[in-house]
């Protein structure tokens, strides 16, 4: 399996717990490479965001920063996923962090493209046969 580098897929959703009908929204994604830096995207977030959460979710966040960073790392070092979630106001915040494989992807300006490439044009739609 060469080429394969083994880290992690985090994600951030949020959730409107005043609508059934709406789905979870995604707001970021991020892929790291070893555990500390999955979990420090997550903390940097938390901390980035505290300053506008109610104090509820602010001592939801507080509690992951200061206790259970801690166990989040352990389960990731040992390939486990993981979720932390906080919920402000009527907003569910969870951040999901999950092994994941990562392929290289070729360089484009170290070879020669195939032919259908030059077919592409952005903005445009892609229809099925008529």
């Amino acid at each position: 399996m060469t080429g394969l580098r083994h880290g992690f897929w985090c994600e951030c959703w949020t959730e409107d717990l005043t609508t059934a009908a709406e789905r979870p929204m995604l707001h970021a994604s991020f892929d790291a490479y070893s555990a500390p830096q999955a979990d420090r995207w997550v903390a940097v977030a938390l901390r980035t965001i505290t300053p506008a959460l109610d104090s509820e979710a602010c001592d939801e966040a507080w509690t992951w920063l200061y206790e259970g960073r801690t166990e989040t790392r352990r389960a990731l070092m040992r390939s486990k996923p993981c979720t932390v979630t906080i919920t402000h106001a009527s907003t569910r915040i969870t951040w999901t962090i999950r092994p994941a494989l990562f392929l290289p992807l070729a360089h484009r300006e170290l070879s020669k493209l195939p032919a259908c490439a030059d077919d592409f044009k952005p903005g445009t739609t892609l229809s099925g046969p008529s």
